[in-house]
């Protein structure tokens, strides 16, 4: 590994934080700015990494932890309000969905539009944000 390549951390025990996520979430969205991508479903794919704070004690119970059905539930009621003109508004509205969890410290989201370009397989958009404290 390079000098200045420095390995990414996944869950660290140090710093107590745990890592929810949902990969490749495929959803039917009306997104765009063009005009043939209004009145439109088009397909989606959603990617959420949160980090969270790590429970001191888990207690194998639901309410103990972040819930990824919630997050998903969370996603798909944003879509469906109707139309979203950018792949940036609709990361930046999920994000700040799962800061709702005062557990979520960091949010990292990426929107990817399928087949928007030629010769494409994706197209879009990934941000990190962290909880406002």
């Amino acid at each position: 590994m390079s000098a200045n390549v420095q390995q990414l951390r996944i869950a660290d025990a140090q710093t107590a934080i745990r890592h929810v996520f949902i990969r490749n979430l495929e959803v039917l969205a009306q997104i765009g700015i063009h005009g043939h991508e209004h009145g439109k479903l088009q397909p989606v794919r959603i990617n959420v990494d949160l980090a969270v704070e790590d429970a001191a004690v888990l207690e194998d119970r639901l309410d103990s932890v972040v819930d990824y059905e919630a997050i998903t539930a969370k996603i798909r009621a944003h879509i469906g309000v109707g139309h979203i003109n950018l792949a940036e508004t609709l990361a930046e509205r999920i994000a700040q969905a799962c800061f709702e969890d005062s557990r979520v410290r960091k949010a990292r989201v990426r929107i990817e539009k399928l087949h928007a370009l030629p010769g494409a397989e994706s197209a879009g958009v990934e941000i990190e944000r962290e909880a406002p404290r």
